[in-house]
């Protein structure tokens, strides 16, 4: 008797270990998109209104290979602005120095070519004069140099009315600011409220020089209204970010990361330069693409794997407009009560650091991967992983920079 139940007690454990051997594994399906917003501009704003003798000022943040332009009316004409040429002023040299100090040379008289000259300061459709705004006649000319323009008045040199001048305030950020110095002039005149933007080469944000202006430009300068233009400006600026190749791991632990420990060489590497070969599972190559490279605005990484009841799902991968921030999942568990957890899964995504480079604004800074000139060139810290709790503010929502999903096949 004892035998048999020795030999039962046998099959019973060979039968119940094969059924562990044997048990098929769920195949999941991970989908990873970039959901940034297409962009056309970097930033963008408003300038007050300056009156003979004042000065105004705005602040922004640039890096290596932006530009700024601006728009502002010469209230005493009829559609006279002032800014730099159509493709704007570059913030660095090739060196990657700041632009600093008196910067009107860089800085021109402009005829909108939308409403006939009057005299300077004596024409009745001039703002000052004029019942209603857009009373000139209309003109149907193109945006060219007021020295250009053979309509018989004379125009002041701009040193004489205005100083502009540009100040490198540290790291990336700049202050411009907008002198009137009209008062001492032969015909003082306020400069009204404008527009400016920062945007990368071989854009022309607000005007091009030998052809007609925009309605917004227009707006500004006849009547100084910056509202139509600063609308388009704004709808089109903002931070815009691929997502480099990342990692994942299926098991029990975060094995990519550790949310408030210790950061390692491998997640410096990924969260600073987009680089995770140093784990066992990567996504590397964007979907329909055949070799490994980034994603950007609607493009996407997928990948399987295999899991079973209590397995947990981690990944992480670079926000390339950043010094060492990424987006990280955290032991997402896979099942509950024998149910797969699938859908959209973003909601549990954070933004993190990995504590290893200064953090510099995000989209600008001259050590982020796109503008500096090698790897690992920023400057150094030794912190924590931890979440990013309250990022700049041209950073948007996790749900607006990315979406994941997760499926059953």
């Amino acid at each position: 008797m004892n035998k048999i139940l020795m030999l039962a007690c046998t099959i019973f454990l060979l039968t119940s270990c094969g059924d562990d051997e044997d048990k098929v594994k769920d195949q999941f399906k991970v989908t990873i998109t970039n959901n940034f917003s297409a962009k056309d501009y970097f930033d963008s704003g408003t300038l007050e209104a300056v009156g003979p003798g004042d000065d105004a000022s705005i602040s922004f943040n640039a890096g290596k290979g932006h530009y700024l332009q601006f728009a502002t009316m010469y209230v005493q004409s009829n559609d006279i602005f002032l800014g730099p040429d159509d493709s704007g002023i570059a913030l660095y040299d090739m060196s990657g120095t700041a632009l600093t100090g008196d910067i009107t040379s860089m800085i021109d008289l402009w005829d909108a070519g939308t409403e006939v000259n009057e005299e300077p300061g004596v024409g009745p459709n001039q703002p000052p004069r004029q019942a209603a705004a857009n009373t000139g006649e209309t003109e149907n000319g193109n945006v060219v140099l007021i020295s250009d323009v053979n309509d018989g008045f004379t125009y002041p040199e701009l040193d004489e009315i205005s100083k502009i001048s540009l100040s490198h305030d540290g790291g990336t950020l700049f202050t411009l600011t907008i002198s009137n110095i009209s008062e001492s002039s032969s015909l003082p005149t306020p400069f009204a409220p404008g527009v400016w933007v920062i945007h990368t080469a071989d854009q022309l944000p607000i005007f091009e020089e030998g052809n007609s202006a925009s309605v917004g430009l227009e707006a500004i300068a006849e009547d100084g209204n910056n509202s139509i233009i600063s609308e388009s400006l704004s709808s089109n600026s903002g931070l815009v970010s691929p997502f480099a190749p990342g990692a994942y791991n299926v098991g029990s632990t975060n094995e990519i990361f550790s949310r408030n420990g210790a950061n390692t060489p491998e997640i410096e590497a990924l969260a600073e330069d987009g680089d995770p070969a140093g784990f066992a599972n990567v996504f590397n190559t964007p979907d329909g693409a055949s070799s490994p490279d980034p994603i950007f605005p609607m493009g996407s990484y997928s990948f399987t794997f295999e899991a079973e009841e209590n397995d947990k799902l981690s990944l992480g991968l670079m926000l390339v407009q950043s010094n060492d921030w990424f987006i990280g999942l955290n032991e997402y568990s896979i099942y509950t009560n024998g149910m797969a957890n699938t859908g959209d899964i973003t909601s549990n995504l954070s933004l993190y650091e990995s504590g290893t480079e200064v953090d510099e604004y995000p989209g600008a800074g001259n050590s982020q991967a796109p503008r500096q000139s090698g790897p690992n060139t920023g400057t150094a810290e030794d912190k924590n992983v931890a979440p990013v709790d309250n990022p700049n503010d041209n950073v948007p929502s996790i749900q607006n920079m990315i979406q994941i999903t997760l499926e059953k096949i």
